[in-house]
């Protein structure tokens, strides 16, 4: 009879031991397979592009920039404005 104990007992431990290694390969593996199909965040998105300067507001179009000039011209007549501050205004209206 101690020899059918001591068989028994043997075949518990490697049957104990064989699924100890088992479960443990599994959870390795299906970690291994959880990084492979989902990438590092790093490698997904890309960082985000720096921001652009807000665009310019459109030019006016041609007859507000002469109404403008018009109008300049009527101050500088009256002595509102010296030559510099006008030339100054001017140059502001025709971006130039």
């Amino acid at each position: 009879m101690p020899g059918l104990l001591r068989g028994v007992a043997r075949t518990a431990v490697v049957a104990g031991t064989a699924t100890a290694v088992s479960n443990r390969v599994s959870r390795r593996q299906r970690g291994r397979w959880a990084q492979q199909e989902e990438p590092a965040p790093t490698q997904q998105y890309a960082p985000p592009p720096a921001q652009a300067p807000a665009p310019a507001a459109p030019a006016p179009d041609m007859s507000s920039k002469i109404e403008q000039l018009k109008e300049l011209g009527q101050l500088k007549d009256q002595g509102v404005l010296t030559e510099e501050e006008f030339a100054a205004q001017k140059s502001k209206i025709l971006g130039s």
